[in-house]
């Protein structure tokens, strides 16, 4: 399952001191060290420069609103500063290779897009006194760090080497230890990364901990509607995952089965429940977190599906990845489900063809590449995937229209980033290739809203 996210990764840290009851194996350095860490010093915003973490003094909810991703970033610092400081005293070779890798690859996260989200729901909904804006940061903090264990063992699912364009966190591990047998450190790499992962998630677990128990001064019920929303979040982020797998493991590449995949991996664990989570801690009504909810789903699941069309499509100069790379792994994406799909209800044989010669060959060249391209544009599908993309964007933002939130500047924010995460990257579209219409920044309210508690209308609507 791939998630994307562009960062730029800084690995200097002071020398760290001897640990109590090390072995002299333990404190000796391996031939290629692991990287140093150190909390950063931010960029930009009332969060960066040399005083980053004194924006943590203050809980103004105006201040976290001119920089969120830096307030963000600034939680995340002292937390982790704690985190890893803990992990030395427990040993220190466990805390140079793991814990100290958990947290610069957390602190040097992307966009920082689910954080940004909780923050913005929360404010559109009204919220914003103290104890709201500590728990919206530290409920940031918990899903970087739960992107993190995503990511970490991610990459060790994928078997690949590299991430954000350094060394995946196994790749960097095998590599430190790699004067040894090749395949011993291949071994120790993979086994690090699985228990990096594990760690991440438990220091999210943590985080949310501590937020459930100094939430007495929150709206009433909102911390246990927190913990119940974090409870799903968890399961659905595993969820989606095997589904990624086993799809690509099996072959299983039905429109159906693409849909669900890409309804919990993206739509569900990268928007629709970080909103609600701002939601709930703003303390909303029921209606307007579930209006709040539906809007979440259509926008995630637009960004899935805007995903898919990069991966193949994008400058990989601009989105920071390889081209085609969901191809040659026989990702089970909806792209290619629907152009198989289209391909069969035509009766193209020579695009079943070349699908079943490309789609998940590793050894895959360019021009195996360019002839899936052509196919994916040839049956149409392409274009079927824009023209969804679009109308999900759309829908997205007549579901804020129809939450009434209480913020119109807060809300204008929501509905600004919810627009974002659809769009195309600047640069991306192919020469000649004329996008679907984007969808307008004020929207009329729907005609006929779901009924409370069911998806909305398109999650079905995507599979025909």
């Amino acid at each position: 399952m791939r998630f994307t996210q562009a960062t730029v990764r800084h690995t200097a840290r002071p020398d760290e001191p001897p640990g109590a009851g090390a072995t002299s194996q333990q404190a000796r350095e391996p031939a290629h060290p692991s990287p140093r860490y150190s909390a950063p010093t931010g960029a930009g915003g009332p969060f960066g420069g040399p005083g980053l973490l004194d924006g943590l003094l203050s809980d103004d909810p105006a201040a976290v609103d001119t920089d969120v991703a830096g307030a963000v970033g600034a939680t995340l610092a002292r937390l982790l500063a704690t985190r890893v400081d803990d992990a030395r005293v427990l040993d220190p070779l466990f805390a140079r290779d793991v814990a100290e890798r958990v947290a610069d690859f957390t602190l040097r996260g992307g966009r920082r897009l689910r954080p940004r989200l909780l923050w913005w729901s929360l404010r559109a909904c009204g919220g914003g006194d103290r104890a709201q804006v500590r728990a919206a940061l530290r409920a940031a903090a918990a899903l970087e760090l739960l992107q993190t264990c995503a990511l970490v063992h991610d990459d060790v699912m994928d078997a690949a080497a590299t991430r954000r364009g350094r060394p995946a966190l196994h790749t960097a591990v095998a590599a430190q230890y790699g004067d040894g047998a090749p395949a011993t450190a291949r071994r120790l790499g993979e086994s690090a990364a699985v228990l990096a992962g594990d760690l991440a998630l438990a220091w999210a677990d943590d985080t949310v901990a501590e937020l459930l128990a100094d939430g007495a001064d929150l709206p009433p019920g909102a911390a246990r509607r927190a913990h119940e929303v974090w409870r799903t979040t968890r399961t659905e982020m595993v969820a989606g995952q095997y589904l990624d797998v086993q799809g690509q493991a099996t072959a299983a590449h039905t429109v159906a089965r693409a849909v669900r995949a890409a309804c919990l991996k993206s739509a569900l664990y990268t928007v629709e429940r970080p909103v609600e989570l701002g939601a709930v801690l703003a303390g909303a009504e029921a209606s307007v977190a579930r209006a709040l909810c539906r809007a979440g789903r259509c926008a995630g699941l637009a960004f899935q599906l805007r995903d898919d069309l990069d991966d193949l499509f994008a400058d990989p100069g601009v989105t920071g990845k390889p081209s085609g790379g969901d191809v040659r792994e026989g990702k089970p994406t909806y792209l290619m489900a629907l152009t198989r799909a289209r391909a069969a209800g035509t009766g193209d044989r020579h695009a079943l063809e070349v699908l079943d010669a490309a789609v998940g060959r590793a050894d895959l060249t360019g021009a195996g590449l360019d002839r899936v391209r052509e196919v994916v544009v040839a049956t149409g599908a392409r274009d079927a995937v824009e023209t969804r993309i679009a109308r999900l964007s759309r829908r997205a933002l007549r579901h804020v229209a129809v939450a009434e939130l209480p913020q119109p500047r807060a809300a204008a924010a929501l509905r600004e980033l919810l627009t974002e995460i659809s769009g195309p990257r600047d640069g991306t579209a192919a020469p000649g290739h004329r996008p679907a219409p984007a969808p307008t920044s004020t929207p009329a309210p729907p005609t006929g809203a779901a009924p409370a508690g069911s998806l909305p209308v398109a999650v079905p609507e995507v599979a025909r």
